[in-house]
């Protein structure tokens, strides 16, 4: 059976673009219908700070009450952008992801960065529906992918934190397709943007061959979700 989130097919489903939609994602999202949206978790491009500000204002239109809004950041800007999303949305947390015993250079600075943060705000009031820690120890993204890919494994962590199976997540700007990927795995419904086709497609393709849940797992195998 088809679903739909205003004028698009929600993922998984027997079209071609498995809830990924080829544009512009700030012309796309406004056939969004308000309060419609269960989580926002996306990956930005880092310097972007216009794209930060457009994302929690979405977020704060197409969220239903007390939902999240997780997006992917690093490098010198965490003020500003921090600044431009609390206009729309509420701060919460840094949330982090790292790879033991690696480092990445951030060229400029003379420093290493040992996490890679996730920006959690939120709509409301809301929480986890589970406890996480803020720091999430997994591996490096497979090889071959988008070259901004993140580990699934830690996608599917807080997925699992923030919303249930059935909600629906949207991920503006998909690259790859790790979110909508891992939201077809763990049951979750998705929708996805991406502005360049080659992309898209390829993260179409990755969806399409990802195997939906014979079951929900639980938290004690989410090593599974790192190879």
């Amino acid at each position: 059976m088809r679903e739909y989130l205003g004028p698009f097919y929600l993922g998984p489903n027997e079209t071609a673009n498995n809830g990924i939609y080829l544009g512009d994602c700030r012309t796309l999202a406004k056939a969004i219908p308000d309060e419609s949206v269960d989580l926002v978790f996306t990956d930005p491009v880092y310097d972007h700070i216009d794209d930060y500000r457009w994302l929690a204002e979405t977020a704060a239109r197409i969220l239903r009450p007390d939902r999240a809004c997780l997006a992917w950041y690093g490098g010198p800007a965490l003020a500003r952008i921090h600044d431009e999303m609390s206009k729309a949305l509420t701060w919460v947390w840094q949330l982090n992801y790292t790879v033991p015993a690696k480092a990445n250079k951030l060229i400029g600075y003379n420093i290493f960065t040992w996490t890679t943060p996730c920006l959690w705000f939120r709509k409301g009031n809301g929480f986890p529906i589970e406890r996480i820690p803020d720091t999430y120890i997994g591996r490096k993204p497979p090889a071959g992918g988008h070259k901004w890919n993140k580990n699934p494994g830690v996608i599917a962590y807080w997925l699992r934190a923030f919303v249930p199976a059935g909600a629906i997540v949207l991920d503006p700007f998909t690259g790859g397709g790790t979110v909508p990927a891992v939201c077809k795995m763990l049951g979750r419904r998705y929708l996805a943007f991406e502005i360049e086709p080659d992309v898209a497609h390829t993260a179409r393709d990755r969806v399409r061959n990802t195997q939906p849940p014979l079951f929900v797992p639980e938290p004690e195998q989410a090593a599974l979700w790192e190879t």
